[in-house]
């Protein structure tokens, strides 16, 4: 994917870093967006959130000093330990997707914090689609 939100041709030098960490920031760029949600009980990228992956993966490879925690959750379905497991596997998916793109391990933390970390409280469909998620961090 050329030119995805403006990270490809960010060499990972002054300006062009510092260019390149505000995309984070700004809700006009791909890098914006932080989540990639899942289906009930799966762990697999779904093909609409591929684009954000390759985005960060892009931004990671162009900023080798950027370091990622790739934050693995789920809704409160399941035991607690059951949970903690499939956010691992949402996690470990994504940073699978990250290295086959190039991203040097060393840049990525993966966690699961299952179903302790919700994105928005409720007991629905919808509030259970909104927690199942992975979320990417970058810390300053």
């Amino acid at each position: 994917i050329g030119g995805v939100g403006g990270v490809t041709g960010a060499t990972g030098g002054g300006a062009t870093s510092a260019t390149s960490a505000a995309a984070l920031k700004d809700p006009r760029n791909i890098l914006s967006k932080r989540n990639i949600y899942f289906d009930y009980d799966q762990f697999t990228v779904k093909d609409e959130y591929k684009p954000i992956v390759e985005a960060h993966a892009k931004y990671l490879q162009a900023n080798r000093g950027a370091r990622a925690i790739v934050q693995g959750n789920t809704d409160e379905r399941g035991t607690r330990e059951y949970n903690i497991g499939l956010g691992e596997r949402r996690s470990q998916t994504v940073k699978n997707a990250l290295l086959a793109q190039g991203v040097a391990a060393a840049q990525i933390t993966t966690v699961s914090y299952g179903e302790e970390r919700p994105a928005v409280e409720g007991h629905d469909e919808a509030a259970y689609a909104q927690n199942r998620r992975v979320e990417f961090a970058y810390p300053q």
